[in-house]
């Protein structure tokens, strides 16, 4: 299998809820509508508290505005974990968020295709080195990954947005590697990979 930028889609090994079967409480759960169309959100909603928590969680590491470090790079820091653990779904989304964000389509590129050793500026290797470290084990992040990190100009507020998207995304691999797969075919069309 590959690394890629394409869309994929997901095939859960157990059952999601159907669409049509999600009450006002999975509802809530999802947090926005447009998740009902997922069958790894429709799964999750099998439990709608814990879904809850976990997407308002996730929507706060992403989409908080409030200083910190950049969208990029934190799209950037959970493609790096995601590209560590061998999440290719996981790896994909974030790594087209951190294109998009960044400008910078040939270094996530790279990072795909080389993996978290790749080259791509002394920042963002900072930011990958940080979050690989985390995502192989809590005890590998050290005060030098941190020291890195404020050399490259990210105050506490940045540093703690990278560990949390890094932390967030470590664990939400491992969930999505054991309940299902994105392998995909040989071709692809239209930009996008065909899942079976």
């Amino acid at each position: 299998m590959v690394f890629t930028l394409a869309e994929l889609d997901w095939q859960p090994w157990l059952a999601p809820l159907d669409e049509a079967a999600l009450t006002p409480r999975h509802h809530a759960g999802l947090v926005d509508a447009a998740r009902a169309k997922s069958p790894y959100f429709r799964l999750l909603a099998r439990d709608p508290d814990t879904l809850g928590a976990r997407t308002r969680a996730d929507k706060d590491i992403f989409y908080n505005p409030e200083a910190g470090l950049p969208r990029a790079e934190r799209e950037l820091a959970a493609a790096a974990a995601s590209r560590r653990n061998g999440c290719i779904y996981c790896a994909s989304v974030h790594a087209r968020f951190a294109s998009h964000f960044a400008r910078r389509r040939d270094d996530v590129q790279r990072l795909l295709d080389e993996g978290v050793q790749a080259d791509l500026g002394p920042r963002w290797n900072a930011i990958v080195d940080a979050a690989v470290a985390l995502t192989d084990t809590p005890h590998g992040l050290t005060a030098g990954h941190i020291a890195s990190l404020r050399q490259q100009g990210l105050d506490a507020r940045a540093v703690a947005d990278l560990l949390h998207a890094a932390a967030f995304f470590n664990w939400a691999n491992r969930l999505m590697l054991s309940l299902g797969s994105a392998a995909y075919s040989q071709g692809l069309e239209g930009g996008r990979a065909t899942v079976r």
